[in-house]
């Protein structure tokens, strides 16, 4: 069962996991000035609203039909490239509009008997794309 995507990267649950998002973060933060002031307090003035920021860690697994190198692939083309992407999960589209892989981070857990990746946790941060 499909329960959401990146771009055309599918996260998935059901009792067969072949990719499935989890410690998922999503986090804000706006930026404000302070103005020095001779002899009384600062003043703080609203700048802002920085980037949103999307983190999350995703299995990847070849022994339930995935091929892991082709998803690493697709993820390193898609940071190369800044290639802004949807985020779903369920029916909901998040963020204003897209997201841009900001960096990733492959722990390679397990290899098949001629040694290709069979089985890989990567964790995923996203930035906030806006752009209007």
């Amino acid at each position: 069962m499909q329960i959401g995507c990146l771009g055309d990267i599918i996260f998935r649950a059901n009792s067969d996991v072949v990719g499935t998002a989890h410690n998922i973060t999503w986090s804000g933060s706006v930026r404000f000035s302070e103005h020095q002031r001779h002899l009384n307090n600062a003043l703080t003035e609203f700048a802002g609203l920085n980037a949103d920021r999307f983190s999350f860690d995703m299995t990847l697994m070849s022994e339930l039909g995935l091929d892991v190198m082709s998803v690493l692939v697709k993820i390193w083309g898609y940071e190369r490239s800044w290639e802004p992407l949807t985020l779903v999960f369920g029916d909901k589209a998040y963020g204003k509009h897209r997201w841009t892989i900001e960096s990733h981070r492959i722990k390679m857990r397990y290899f098949d008997c001629v040694g290709n990746l069979s089985v890989a946790e990567v964790s995923i941060s996203l930035v906030e794309y806006v752009a209007f």
